[in-house]
C-alpha cells in the first residue's frame, strides 16, 4: 500500500512538472514564449504553488499592467513584513528589450524549478524572489523575427521600442513611461537588496556565452562596494565556471577590438543598475552573447539566476549589513560625486578567450574590413580597466527649495520616495542659487528629448522669494543620492540635462533695435569702463566688431532692461546651513 501511494504521488509529480513546461522547453531550442504565453504560465504558476502569487501593478504605455511574480517560501507577500523578518529580496528584471528574450524564457524554468526541485527549494528560507515576466509590454506585442540584425535567434521576438517608441532602459531618472513609473511603485515597495535584468550583448566576437555588467564598485556607498568586489564577483564567476557557462565582464573595449583591454561599464542613472544604486542596491544585468545560439544564451541565464541567488543566500547576513552601513553612510556623508571619469592608469589582468581579429576588402565599399576568425581562437591576459574616479563633487546642502511650479520634478521626486515639506507661508530666504555660464544641447532626439551636456555653473549667494506650498527637500534621506543626482544640473543625468527646466534658458523680454539704439548710445556715453570693455571686445572679436546686432546685444545685457536675475537662473536654490523654515 504504501509503495503503491508513493508511486501514485511520483506519477503526479512527474505529470504536473511535464505540464509546466515552458514553451522553450517544449519547442526546438530556438524559440521564445509571446507575451500571452508568458503571462498564462505563471498564472499556471500561482494556481499550482501557494508560494507563488502573481500581482498586476499600475499600467503601461500599451495599456496593459506589469505582473510581478513574487516567490515566498512561507508564502508571506507582504514587503514590510518581509524585510521586517530579515528576509533579503532578491529582484529580476526581463523583457526590457523584447528581442533579448532569454530572461523571459530562463525565469519560467527558474519560478518553476524553485519550487519542483528538491535541491533548489531551501534557498526560498531566507530569500524571496521577484520576477517582472516581461517589463517592455509594448516591445513584446510589436513581435517580429528580422529587426535585431547582428542576432543568432531566436525565431521570432518582441522589438526594443516600447509602445511610445521609447528605449526602457534610458527611462528609469526621467520617467517619460508609464512602464517606468509602474517600476518605480514596484521598486520603492519592495526595497530589494539584490537586482538583476536579463540582456542580449552586442559587439565583439569572443568565446563566452554569457558576459556580466556590475553595478560600478566605486559608485557604491564604501560597505557594498568592498562587498560587491570582494565577495559576491569572485563567487558568481567561480560558481559559473562550475556550471559550465563561464562567464567574463561585459566587452567594452578600449579600441575596436578586446585585444588591447575592455572597460567597466558605467552605468549612469538612466539605466537599470545605475538607477537601483543610487538607493543602495546591488545591481547586475547579464548580457548573453548574440551570436550564440538561442538555447545555451537561455540556460547560461538560468545557470547565472541560480548562482546569483545560491551566493544571495549565502551571504544574505552580509548583504543586509552592507546595506543597513550603506543607508546609514548616505544619511550622513558630507559630499557627493555627481560625475565619474575612467582612471586609465589603474587595471587589473584578467584571462580572456578571444578570436583572431583580421581585417578583409570590403565586397560593398572596397575598404578595408573588420572580421573575427573563429578557425584561430586565442587565450591570454588582457588588461580591464575599471577604477572611475570622482570628476565633480559636491557638498550637500542642508535642503533644496524645488519651487511648486516645476510639477514634472516634482512628481518624479515623489515617485521616488523622496521626502518633501511644504512651506506654510510665504516667505524670504537666504539661499545658494545656480546660474548656467555655459551648455551644449544635442542636434537630434535622444529618447524624446535633447539632453544637455557640457554644463558649465555659476553660483551666487542671494535673498529670494519663495511662496506657500514650494517644496523643500531635507538631506537626511536615503534618498540622498537620487536627490543629489537628480537636482545637481552638473550630474551624468540630472533633471536639468534631461530637459525638465529648458524654460529657464529662454530669454522672455527683447528690445527694438531702433529704440534700443539710442537708450545704448547714452550708456556707453555716462560709463567709461562700459566704453572700454566694448572697444577692447571689438578689437578682440573680428565677428563682434562687423555685427551690429552682436554689439547691441552686449549692451542689452548689461542695461537695467535685461533679466539679469531670472534669466539662465537655475529654479532649484539650496540652503547651505541648517534654518528654522515655515513647513509642514
Amino acid at each position: 500500500m504504501k509503495a503503491t501511494l508513493i508511486l501514485s504521488a511520483l506519477i503526479s509529480f512527474t505529470m504536473m512538472t511535464e505540464n509546466l513546461q515552458t514553451p522553450f522547453e517544449r519547442g526546438n531550442g530556438n524559440q521564445t514564449a509571446t507575451y500571452p504565453e508568458t503571462i498564462d504560465y505563471y498564472e499556471q504558476l500561482d494556481k499550482k504553488f501557494d508560494e507563488i502569487k502573481l500581482f498586476t501593478h499600475g499600467s503601461t504605455d500599451i495599456g496593459k499592467p506589469i505582473h510581478l511574480c513574487v516567490i515566498s517560501g512561507d508564502k508571506d507577500f507582504d514587503p514590510t513584513s518581509l524585510r521586517s523578518k530579515g528576509k533579503c529580496i532578491l529582484m529580476i528584471n526581463n523583457g526590457i528589450h523584447p528581442g533579448e528574450p532569454e530572461g523571459i524564457d530562463a525565469s519560467m524554468a527558474f519560478a518553476r524549478d524553485l519550487l519542483t526541485k528538491e535541491e533548489l527549494k531551501p534557498l526560498l528560507e531566507h530569500v524571496v524572489i521577484l520576477i517582472i515576466p516581461i517589463y517592455n509590454v509594448g516591445g513584446a506585442l510589436n513581435r517580429n523575427s528580422n529587426s535585431r540584425a547582428n542576432q543568432n535567434g531566436p525565431e521570432s521576438y518582441g522589438f526594443r521600442g516600447n509602445a511610445k517608441n521609447l528605449d526602457l532602459n534610458r527611462d528609469f531618472i526621467k520617467c517619460d513611461s508609464r512602464n517606468a513609473r509602474t517600476f518605480t511603485e514596484i521598486f520603492r515597495q519592495w526595497q530589494p537588496h539584490v537586482f538583476l535584468d536579463n540582456h542580449t550583448s552586442n559587439g565583439a566576437d569572443y568565446a563566452y556565452v554569457m558576459t556580466l555588467i556590475a553595478t560600478q564598485k566605486d559608485k557604491l556607498s564604501p560597505a557594498l562596494g568592498s562587498y560587491l568586489d570582494g565577495q559576491m564577483l569572485p563567487a558568481l564567476y567561480d560558481r559559473m565556471d562550475q556550471a559550465g557557462y563561464p562567464m567574463i565582464p561585459y566587452v567594452d573595449p578600449i579600441e575596436t577590438i578586446p585585444d588591447s583591454g575592455i572597460v567597466g561599464f558605467l552605468e549612469t542613472p538612466r539605466y537599470t543598475t545605475g538607477y537601483t544604486a543610487l538607493f543602495n542596491t546591488i545591481g547586475f544585468i547579464s548580457e548573453t552573447h548574440m551570436l550564440k545560439p538561442f538555447k545555451p544564451r537561455v540556460l547560461s541565464t538560468y545557470a547565472l539566476m541560480v548562482a546569483l541567488l545560491k551566493v544571495t543566500d549565502k551571504d544574505r547576513e552580509a548583504i543586509l549589513e552592507a546595506r543597513k552601513s550603506a543607508d546609514r553612510e548616505v544619511i550622513s556623508r558630507e559630499t557627493f560625486p555627481i560625475t565619474w571619469k575612467l582612471d586609465d592608469q589603474s587595471f587589473e589582468e584578467i584571462n580572456f578567450k578571444g578570436y583572431q581579429a583580421k581585417y578583409k576588402t570590403s565586397v560593398i565599399s572596397g575598404e578595408q574590413r573588420l572580421y573575427y576568425d573563429r578557425n584561430e581562437p586565442w587565450e591570454r591576459k588582457i588588461k580591464f580597466f575599471n577604477t572611475y574616479i570622482p570628476g565633480i563633487t559636491v557638498k550637500k546642502p542642508y535642503a533644496y527649495i524645488v519651487p511648486q511650479g516645476w510639477t514634472e520634478v516634482i512628481d518624479r521626486l515623489s515617485w521616488n520616495g523622496v521626502r518633501m515639506k511644504k512651506l506654510t507661508q510665504d516667505v524670504k530666504l537666504r539661499v545658494e542659487a545656480t546660474y548656467f555660464e555655459h551648455y551644449e544641447t544635442g542636434s537630434k532626439p535622444y529618447e524624446a528629448h535633447y539632453p544637455h551636456r557640457n554644463i558649465k555653473t555659476r553660483q551666487e549667494t542671494q535673498e529670494w522669494p519663495y511662496y506657500k506650498g514650494d517644496r523643500v527637500i531635507l538631506t537626511d534621506q536615503t534618498a540622498n543620492r537620487y536627490i543629489l543626482e537628480t537636482l545637481e544640473p552638473e550630474a551624468h543625468d540630472s533633471y536639468f540635462v534631461w530637459n525638465f527646466f529648458d524654460a529657464v534658458l529662454q530669454q522672455k523680454e527683447w528690445y527694438s533695435s531702433y529704440v534700443f539704439e539710442d537708450l545704448a548710445a547714452e550708456m556707453l556715453e555716462n560709463d567709461p569702463a562700459l566704453l572700454t570693455a566694448f572697444e577692447a571686445r571689438k578689437k578682440e572679436d573680428e565677428a563682434f566688431a562687423k555685427d551690429p546686432r552682436q554689439q547691441l546685444y552686449f549692451l542689452y545685457k548689461r542695461s537695467p532692461y535685461y533679466e539679469q536675475k531670472t534669466h539662465n537662473r537655475y529654479p532649484v536654490t539650496k540652503i547651505m546651513d541648517p534654518v528654522d523654515l515655515p513647513m509642514e
